[in-house]
């Protein structure tokens, strides 16, 4: 696929998860019910990115929209969602919009926090963190940005090696074991070809 091609894709997910998500906060903020479709959204988040069986449903073309529907039902009901989220779901199911999922629960929840003057520290870490861990890199993130409100969002990334990259805001911060060999990889590369 060309570059552009891939670049219009991805502009189209990004404004196809930014109105579901931004249609689902405005029915949760009219209903008062923010807190508990934001907490239903970071479970299917959790859902749609690790269950393989989730996947392989939401990509599934030829199963029926009515069956797809009734699977995203009964999801709701077992996961014991608010109905405004298990109605989302149904609905998101029967526009065969399952795999923007996360993408949707992403931008409801970044909206949510714009609403609360919340920022969101996006980590990428090479293993999960323990609560110390968090709890620590928190506290300094709130120093950094100067504010009392920072939520972290991290996502256990492997190929990092070790350590981990912090985007807030408009700061990336990048302590990642891999970026640090790619660096001592290009001095090195520069030093033999100097010598």
């Amino acid at each position: 696929m060309p570059q552009t091609e891939t670049s219009s894709v991805i502009t189209a997910g990004n404004v196809v998860a930014r109105r579901y998500g931004g249609a689902l906060f405005e029915l949760a903020e009219e209903q008062d019910q923010l807190d508990a479709v934001a907490g239903d959204l970071r479970l299917l988040k959790i859902l749609a990115r690790d269950n393989t069986d989730f996947k392989q449903l939401a990509n599934h073309p030829r199963l029926a929209r009515a069956d797809l529907v009734e699977v995203m039902k009964q999801i709701g009901k077992a996961g014991k969602l608010h109905a405004l989220t298990g109605n989302f779901l149904m609905l998101v199911a029967d526009s065969r919009r399952l795999a923007c999922l996360g993408a949707m629960a992403d931008a409801f929840l970044a909206q949510l926090a714009t609403h609360r003057g919340e920022l969101i520290a996006d980590i990428r870490v090479a293993h999960a963190l323990t609560e110390a861990q968090s709890e620590k890199l928190a506290v300094q993130l709130r120093q950094l940005a100067a504010s009392s409100k920072v939520q972290l969002a991290v996502k256990v990334d492997p190929a990092l090696l070790g350590g981990m990259t912090v985007k807030l805001g408009s700061h990336l911060i990048d302590a990642s074991v891999k970026t640090k060999l790619a660096r001592l990889e290009r001095r090195l590369k520069s030093q033999e070809e100097a010598a």
